[in-house]
């Protein structure tokens, strides 16, 4: 009956009996032990990463690292072969040494010690306001429950990994805050070692840059004297450079060398390699079109999260913490001109944490608008937002508000889409190949962009060379003269090497298969008419085929409109091929094809291999 009356207070109620618990003095220490092996499970449960990224380049870069290919392979995984592999490499070595499931979960556990950071800035920046240890908890459970984290939970794509150092220099800033008014010598080392971790993050993902221009910004809403804050600003900026060189140093050393420019080959309108057209690589697409957009951008990309992201996450936490900064501000300016205050002021380490996150955000939409760099706002978000509500109304009103709040931007997020995954195999990554009669002699082609094929690079004797072709690098004179060089160089045989096509829903077909299987949906004539109802009223892209097979009666295939004509598929990959090795002299002996089998998890990517022969016929690729 209670519930029937107040069914919000009934909720309330239940989930405060419920999180008693987590108040418990020892609930802090027993989560942070937890809370990691629990991301790494569900790293397991979604399976082997597949994602489109870690097949272009995520393994190949390491891979070319370590066996010297970066002198011999021209742009495998296309113009992102020339990334900083350094973040790439655990990932790499790990599977070197570990079965590909325990890989998974290494990479979820690494992933989720993001949740003991959150949580140690969550009591560092509420202070007394926490009360006890439940609502830093619970505020670092919902941060870690954010879309675009958990589509990225145990994968390669390096955002949940170096998060971990961009909230780790946050928390070190809060950690030494009490040191920092006084510009002593504890002050000193606190900005410099946070501006130390923010530039290693910076230095192997160079999209946190935003992150640390906005501690360097932050650090200037100190309660110090202007002097102190500008030191700070200062010193966390050369600490910030000093970081970068520590973790890309190297390697911007090595691209200058081999390229003539550090960062080769973007922003080549800069530095002017002869190596890549004159101009900066940076994807403006993603970014707000006009001074409209960009005011309201959190609610125009939540509503089209097409415009900043090539999957479909569902998120509310940024258009309702953006809107609650908005409330905020016109309440500040209410009573900065008004004469009266309502609530009693931020405290320093909530200001400088929003001036953090305004700041970091304003840098991404300027510089990115990839939803996935936003990945260290969105764990900070909830804590944001319950700092901004509690600043904007009167308690205890507030805490029941935010509450509902996150509990309804938590719950928008499931289920989560990821960037792809494949089914368990021991190896995460399988191909055959045949013997190389002449490997040194060898050069084996790509020819498209998608699928990437960059992966299947490492499985290549190390005397062949794989050259990329037509793959979105922005091909120079000079660069198209080393292309030509390499086919004069090596006498052959030479290959190209091609996708075959593959339908996307024989995937969920199979496993589809076997929970109906397991069900026992398919055993005998009633429970396929059973089956068979269920999927008229139940849209999964799949009908009942009758099967006369003993132990079952029927099975499930596609429904026609799924079906795919891969036939058709090859022989346009085929013609495209043509067409672009056409452009550099070279032809594809196609009745020289053969097919071989190559498997992300027990995801199959079958490609071929075709003879290439040169023509003589050369002419500059289009752009």
């Amino acid at each position: 009956m209670r519930f029937l009356k107040n069914p919000l207070a009934a909720v309330e109620s239940w989930f405060q009996r419920r999180t008693a618990v987590l108040s418990h003095p020892r609930a802090p220490f027993l989560a942070v032990c937890i809370v990691p092996v629990l991301f790494g499970l569900l790293s397991v449960c979604l399976g082997q990463d597949d994602n489109w990224d870690l097949k272009n380049y995520h393994w190949y870069n390491p891979h070319a690292l370590l066996h010297g290919r970066i002198a011999i392979d021209m742009a495998p995984g296309q113009w992102q072969s020339y990334f900083n592999p350094l973040l790439d490499l655990p990932y790499y070595l790990l599977n070197a040494w570990l079965p590909a499931p325990a890989v998974g979960f290494v990479m979820g556990w690494l992933h989720g010690l993001n949740f003991i950071l959150l949580l140690a800035i969550a009591r560092r920046v509420l202070g007394h306001a926490a009360g006890n240890a439940r609502l830093p908890l619970l505020l670092a459970a919902v941060g870690m429950c954010g879309a675009g984290f958990l589509s990225e939970l145990g994968n390669s794509m390096g955002d949940n990994m170096t998060a971990l150092l961009t909230l780790s220099s946050v928390y070190l800033v809060l950690r030494g805050w009490a040191h920092l008014p006084a510009w002593s010598a504890q002050a000193v080392k606190t900005v410099l070692l946070a501006g130390f971790v923010m530039g290693l993050g910076a230095g192997l993902k160079p999209t946190n840059v935003t992150y640390a221009a906005a501690l360097c910004v932050a650090l200037l809403a100190l309660p110090a004297s202007f002097g102190v804050r500008l030191g700070a600003a200062f010193a966390s900026g050369c600490a910030i450079v000093a970081g970068m060189l520590a973790t890309a140093g190297w390697w911007w050393l090595a691209m200058w060398e081999r390229f003539g420019n550090p960062l080769f080959p973007q922003f080549n309108n800069v530095f002017r390699s002869p190596l890549a057209q004159q101009f900066g690589i940076i994807d403006n697409f993603h970014m707000p079109h006009g001074v409209l957009e960009a005011l309201f951008w959190p609610f125009v990309f939540t509503r089209n999260f097409l415009r900043v992201s090539e999957i479909i996450l569902k998120q509310a936490i940024l258009p309702v913490l953006y809107g609650l900064a908005i409330v905020f501000a016109l309440t500040w300016l209410a009573e900065r001109f008004g004469g009266k205050r309502v609530q009693a002021p931020l405290s320093a380490p909530a200001r400088f944490l929003l001036a953090f996150g305004l700041v970091a955000y304003l840098a991404w939409m300027k510089v990115f608008g990839i939803y996935r760099y936003l990945v260290p706002l969105e764990l900070l978000a909830p804590l944001m937002a319950w700092i901004l509500v509690g600043r904007i109304i009167q308690r205890p009103v507030a805490a029941r508000l935010a509450g509902w709040l996150l509990a309804a931007t938590t719950v928008v997020v499931f289920p989560f889409m990821t960037w792809g995954h494949a089914g368990w195999t021991a190896t995460g990554f399988s191909a055959q190949l045949p013997p190389f009669a002449r490997p040194a002699s060898t050069i084996v082609f790509t020819a498209h962009a998608h699928p990437p094929m960059g992966w299947l690079a490492n499985f290549f004797p190390a005397d062949v060379r794989v050259v990329a072709l037509g793959s979105g690098f922005p091909e120079s004179p000079a660069y198209l003269e080393r292309i030509q060089s390499a086919i004069a160089e090596r006498q052959g045989p030479h290959y190209v090497m091609l996708a075959l096509a593959k339908n996307e829903k024989e995937s969920s077909l199979r496993r589809k298969q076997e929970l109906v299987d397991m069900l026992g949906l398919t055993a005998d004539a009633n429970s396929c008419a059973r089956l068979d109802r269920l999927l008229q009223r139940v849209r999964f892209q799949v009908q009942v085929k009758p099967l006369e097979q003993k132990g079952r009666q029927c099975t499930i295939e596609l429904q026609a409109r799924y079906a795919v004509d891969l036939a058709a598929r090859d022989r346009t990959v085929m013609q495209a091929a043509r067409d672009n090795l056409g452009r550099y002299g070279l032809a594809i002996d196609e009745a020289g094809c053969q097919a071989y089998p190559a498997a992300v998890g027990d995801e199959s990517y079958p490609f071929r291999l075709c003879p290439v022969t040169a023509t003589g016929r050369a002419s500059a690729p289009a752009p």
